[in-house]
């Protein structure tokens, strides 16, 4: 059984299994770990030798499959409030590997 309870109607991080971070609002889940998340937005980082600004891009109201989850994680939103996202550089998480 998912123990995401805690976590709904709260602020969430998820990496999924395709190295896409998004963050939103966690509506539901269910035992397979499929997520519903409300004010979703998805980060998308730049390299740190790029000069081009990382993007945010709004997706509203979103839907992940549980198997397409790798992490989900509480934000701290008043941290989460004080960061220049677009300032943020990082490299590529990549994908997961399945054996």
């Amino acid at each position: 059984m998912s123990s995401l309870g805690p976590f709904v109607g709260k602020t969430v991080t998820i990496l999924t299994s395709d190295g896409r971070t998004l963050t939103g609002q966690l509506q539901g889940h269910d035992q397979t770990t499929n997520l519903i998340l409300s004010r979703t937005v998805e980060r998308i980082f730049s390299p740190p030798d790029s000069d081009e600004p990382s993007q945010e891009v709004e997706h509203g109201l979103y839907l992940i499959r549980g198997d397409n989850v790798a992490l989900c994680g509480l934000v701290d939103e008043s941290l989460e409030g004080g960061i220049d996202w677009t300032a943020v550089k990082a490299y590529p998480l990549g994908g997961m590997k399945h054996s």
